[in-house]
């Protein structure tokens, strides 16, 4: 599948926090599925819309990083929580990582992930930046 033809398929998921609730036990999930973990149901699952709004769970900072993302380092990837239960990892930008704290509140932003080429597709995703 092309890059294009991925970004386009995938637009749903890259500008929104779009998961499952299960009806049967209320649980929610990120990313979306189609059996509930929790209770092993399918068929009794929808669409729920995260806030974009949680807390650091746990993080890592990255201080020596794969070619690709030397010129980004340092940064911080993170699990957040977010306010209605479920857990993602995610990159955290626009933050001091010497700073970061567990429970430091967090926000949901869009950032470039990738251009390709001078004519080519950007493409942007979700990151969490830190609401101090």
């Amino acid at each position: 599948m092309s890059d294009t033809v991925r970004t386009w398929r995938h637009i749903q998921q890259r500008y929104n926090l779009i998961g499952s609730k299960c009806n049967t036990c209320g649980e929610v999930f990120f990313p979306s599925r189609v059996v509930c973990p929790n209770c092993r149901r399918k068929g009794d699952l929808e669409p729920f819309q995260f806030s974009g709004k949680g807390k650091i769970y746990t993080y890592s900072v990255i201080r020596s990083a794969p070619d690709d993302f030397k010129k980004s380092a340092p940064y911080a990837v993170a699990v957040i929580e977010l306010e209605e239960g479920a857990k993602l990892t995610t990159q955290l930008v626009d933050c001091d990582v010497d700073s970061l704290e567990i429970g430091d509140d967090v926000e949901m932003v869009f950032r470039r992930v990738r251009e390709d080429g001078e004519d080519g597709v950007i493409s942007y995703g979700y990151k969490f930046k830190v609401i101090k």
